[in-house]
């Protein structure tokens, strides 16, 4: 069979790549995307989307349980749980018509299969090339000139946990036909916390096991305390410093029995279900990069500054490069990949100009350097926090606990981070990454109008605060 020749061959349809191919087919190339599963990935089908979803529902389930201190009498409200998943569906099956009708529209030839890399071959005199085993149990030879990889990564799991369906990560949890009477989530980071926060909301009693001495080790240790405050008010249980004996899990008839360290003392915990939350870790396997100078480096495959690997025709992409694994962080490295392979000089961001968002209740959301990392940067800073019960438009919508905090250069003036808690956080986000990727001062921003009443006046009000020139307190 004669190999199929293209100027872009994309290793994985999530959306990294599928960015990829809609940006490098704008550009005019030839572009064939393959994936083994359905465009999209996981932000899609396991993950942003559909957990995003379940999220609202909680959200407007509980709102409509507290209807009554809005002045409105709501009786016998339920939750329907199948339902919920039955939206959460329907969602994700819109977004994913949409999106196989943009690969139509960017003339991309979409071909579903399992992918691995070739070495130099008879049909290719470089590395690159992707050989797909179909479905039908026949193949075919793409060629292209260069190859983008942007496999993703998957649920990282414990070993010696027996093998039981009421032990599940993210992956399965999203499938759940009903809710557990109790569950225990191993990990307190940005998933584990989204999920306590959602199934809490659902009523579930939840208990988090974190490793770390405090849940959201990677946020600013301010917004790790005022979510942390706020789960346990909400009754969420959360052990600290502690970690389960994975070994020595027992799955009963009616519960799992889960023996934690704690310190130096032993906590034996019940609960009719078990999420595992620690991380993911990168597909890399069977992809044939040893047939190629691609290098994997715990489980991640190393790359330079542009996204190239060993091999400079040959990039890779997404959370398969570990770094900040987010959707919008690796779609930003499709359109930079496809734009450097067409030989354009694109628009790389910092690291800290990314904005990271936890969709919690209250919501979290953070662009830039925590304190800490301030602190160890060496830099001499400002910092103010500026309560979110100070805010009109909170109070209007019922959620008044949360705050923003600034941390600014005292010498240079430079914005260095902004955190947020608080109703919207992942909504209002975006003007802080604004601010810090034109490198405004926290004094412009203050300067900025704010519409009244909005949540968004929290911007200037913090601002006017580090500068202290406070109006709202």
């Amino acid at each position: 069979m004669e190999p199929k020749q293209c100027d872009v061959v994309i290793l994985g349809g999530g959306i990294a790549g599928y960015t990829a191919a809609i940006r490098a087919s704008q550009l005019g190339k030839n572009v064939v995307l393959v994936e083994k599963d359905k465009v999209g990935g996981t932000c899609l089908h396991q993950g942003c989307i559909p957990s995003k979803s379940l999220l609202h529902s909680a959200e407007l389930y509980v709102k409509m349980q507290d209807s009554e201190a809005y002045g409105i009498t709501a009786r016998d409200v339920r939750l329907d749980f199948q339902r919920v998943q039955m939206r959460k569906n329907k969602i994700v099956t819109q977004l994913y018509q949409g999106l196989q009708m943009l690969m139509k529209k960017n003339k991309i030839e979409v071909i579903h299969g399992r992918g691995r890399v070739m070495g130099p071959s008879i049909f290719s005199p470089k590395s690159g090339a992707v050989a797909v085993e179909l479905e039908n149990d026949e193949s075919v030879m793409v060629v292209g000139t260069h190859t983008i990889i942007a496999t993703g990564t998957r649920p990282r799991k414990l070993d010696s946990l027996p093998e039981d369906a009421r032990i599940m990560t993210s992956d399965e949890a999203l499938q759940m036909d009903e809710l557990p009477k109790s569950i225990v989530i191993v990990g307190g980071g940005v998933i584990g916390s989204e999920w306590a926060s959602m199934l809490c909301d659902f009523g579930v009693e939840v208990t988090i096991v974190e490793y770390a001495s405090r849940i959201l080790p990677l946020e600013d240790e301010d917004v790790s305390r005022e979510i942390a405050r706020s789960f346990e008010n909400r009754g969420i249980r959360i052990l600290t410093d502690a970690r389960i004996e994975s070994e020595r899990v027992e799955a009963g008839q009616d519960s799992l029995f889960i023996p934690v360290q704690q310190h130096s003392k032993s906590v034996q915990l019940e609960a009719s279900a078990m999420l595992i939350s620690v991380g993911r870790q990168g597909n890399v396997e069977g992809l044939g990069l040893e047939n190629t100078d691609v290098q994997v480096a715990s489980g991640l495959i190393t790359i330079n500054e542009h996204f190239q690997t060993g091999e400079p025709h040959i990039y890779a992409i997404g959370d398969v490069t570990g770094g900040i694994q987010l959707a919008h962080a690796a779609a930003h490295e499709g359109i930079y990949a496809a734009e450097h392979s067409a030989g354009l000089k694109g628009i790389r961001h910092r690291d800290d100009q990314i904005p990271k968002c936890i969709y919690s209740a209250p919501e979290a959301a953070s662009v830039g350097w925590t304190e800490e990392q301030a602190r160890q940067k060496g830099r001499k800073i400002k910092v103010s926090r500026f309560p979110m019960k100070a805010i009109g438009k909170a109070w209007i919508v019922g959620e008044s606990e949360g705050f923003m905090k600034v941390i600014k250069d005292e010498e240079s003036d430079d914005l260095l981070g902004i955190h947020i808690v608080g109703p919207k956080a992942t909504e209002l986000i975006a003007e802080g990454t604004l601010a810090m990727t034109l490198d405004a001062t926290a004094w412009e921003v203050g300067q900025t109008i704010h519409p009244h009443p909005t949540l968004s006046e929290i911007f200037g009000e913090a601002m006017h605060l580090i500068e202290e020139k406070p109006l709202g307190i």
